[in-house]
């Protein structure tokens, strides 16, 4: 997927549903998902669009009754979702633009995916919606967002919107907001909205981080919780059964794709699991990374899954970088499946 053809399906979508002037914007709360969010809104803002901007919290996923309702008290003409994910069932009988760069699980009748999923490299969900809203509006003032999104899911990458952002700010402050940015919906209340009213406002990166942002406070308070629970979260020592390596953790924040990926390079020659007993009552929350090239995770966990899990909740994602969430019973029947004893047992 290549700026052109991204620009082409979101105008293939958008122009023939013409006149349209209610949209809601359906975004995860990552800063991935809140930048893709944030740039399509502002976008739709820029044409004189009524677009309501939307973020999961907490365990939601667009097709959770929770988001649902409040998707459908929004009343939208069209729906946009950003970094959700994509699947057959449709969120809401209105025409609906899912931009993504997870593997998909089908795609809505009557809608259309705009996917970076297969591309080398991947472009984010975030790149993928700046790319769709150049097609509405000149958004080059605020590639900079673009470029979040890309240092908080590649790291690095080739892209010129990161190469020439990066010439013009400081990396330390990329990295800062990054690190601001993705902490509210890391910590235990998951709400990542302050996150959004910030991506939503500011003008440029350095507006982000003016100390005089009123939401400034709550992020570093969210990222001071985070760093509390990733301290006691490193103290779990993995155990193993074959490739699998599992990190048993108790915790309400969202600490457990931070341990997978720390046990990731600790142990290249695993399958690394680790799962948040903590999280939500009556579900373990999971996270599945490793390095091996020889590994696709998304094939490896539906050879694995209990039966009743849902592929919203259960091993979406990417090819390396996958998780989900199960009920105890399921839990026991996955975690056993892989080799492992009662000490892993919900």
């Amino acid at each position: 997927m290549n700026e052109s053809q991204a620009r082409g399906l979101f105008l293939d979508f958008w122009e023939p549903l013409q006149p349209v002037t209610v949209v809601t914007v359906l975004m995860h709360g990552d800063v991935d998902g809140l930048g893709a969010g944030a740039l399509l809104t502002r976008a739709l803002w820029n044409r004189g669009v009524t677009a309501t901007p939307l973020v999961t919290g907490k365990a939601e996923g667009p097709w959770t009754p929770a988001v649902q309702a409040r998707v459908a008290a929004a009343r939208p003409q069209v729906l946009m979702v950003a970094d959700l994910g994509c699947r057959a069932e449709p969120v809401t009988s209105a025409p609906t633009l899912f931009v993504d760069h997870h593997r998909p699980d089908g795609v809505p009748a009557g809608s259309t995916l705009v996917s970076g999923y297969g591309s080398e490299p991947t472009p984010t969900s975030g790149l993928l919606a700046f790319w769709c809203g150049q097609g509405l509006t000149d958004l080059r003032s605020l590639r900079w967002i673009a470029a979040l999104t890309l240092l908080a899911d590649l790291a690095d990458g080739t892209f010129p919107e990161l190469t020439a952002t990066r010439a013009e700010v400081p990396a330390s402050l990329l990295r800062e907001a990054v690190s601001l940015l993705n902490a509210p919906r890391r910590a235990a209340a998951g709400d990542a909205r302050p996150a959004l009213a910030l991506l939503l406002r500011a003008g440029s990166l350095r507006e982000v981080l003016d100390p005089l942002q009123p939401e400034l406070p709550l992020l570093q308070e969210s990222r001071a919780e985070v760093a509390g629970a990733m301290a006691e979260a490193k103290r779990a020592a993995p155990r193993f059964s074959g490739p699998f390596a599992l990190v048993r953790l108790s915790s309400p924040c969202l600490v457990h794709p931070l341990i997978a990926q720390v046990w990731r390079t600790r142990l290249p020659k695993y399958v690394v699991i680790a799962a948040n007993f903590g999280f939500r009552e009556d579900h373990v929350h999971f996270s599945v990374r490793t390095a091996r090239g020889d590994l696709n995770l998304l094939d490896l966990l539906a050879e694995h899954a209990p039966p009743g899990a849902d592929l919203l909740s259960f091993g979406g994602g990417h090819d390396r970088a996958t998780g989900g969430a199960l009920p105890l019973e399921a839990w026991n029947a996955f975690i056993t499946g892989l080799g492992f004893g009662a000490e892993a047992l919900a």
